[in-house]
């Protein structure tokens, strides 16, 4: 049986990266959200320019998930500035973890936070953290199993829609 990899994005990779994104962020949030809000976040976060613009911080790293040159999942962190909120130079943020839906429940979202732990042991720091949707009961989960526990909230927008994200953290030290 082929092994999964892991592998770092890079500008190269840039349509596949918007590709899968797209699709897997229609894929989780589509049934919830109205057509506009998802038409608008669609375009304007995960258009090519600003693919590119966050590929490009040095701050932040993408990872996919493949299996036979497929790719079915990917990986977001970020460091220091590039974190949407906290900007603690002693954490990582994971920003995204987004698996197709027709692979879930196959350890593929369990491979890439482990590369996130990883990345975030060899730099020695202290925690992890995340925002996830209230209503993304499936991350949740996810999140809670593997330790994380809750510590705040903060607003997400969708379009013209405010939700409610939970910040998730995980102590490494």
């Amino acid at each position: 049986m082929e092994q999964m990899e892991i592998k770092k994005v890079n500008e190269l990779d840039l349509e596949y990266l918007q590709a899968i994104s797209k699709k897997t962020f229609f894929e989780t949030f589509a049934m919830s959200n109205s057509k506009e809000n998802m038409d608008k976040y669609l375009s304007e976060s995960l258009s090519s320019s600003q693919l590119l613009k966050e590929l490009n911080n040095e701050n932040s790293q993408f990872y996919f998930a493949s299996l036979s040159n497929n790719i079915l999942g990917y990986l977001k962190v970020n460091f220091g500035t590039a974190q949407t909120e906290l900007e603690d130079v002693n954490a990582l943020e994971i920003e995204r973890i987004y698996v197709l839906k027709e692979f879930h429940g196959k350890q593929i979202g369990q491979l890439l936070y482990q590369k996130a732990i990883e990345i975030a042991k060899e730099r020695d720091l202290n925690y992890v953290w995340l925002g996830v949707w209230e209503n993304n009961q499936r991350a949740i989960r996810f999140y809670l199993k593997n330790g994380f526990v809750e510590f705040n909230r903060h607003l997400f927008k969708l379009g013209d829609e405010e939700q409610i994200d939970i910040m998730m953290k995980l102590n490494l030290k």
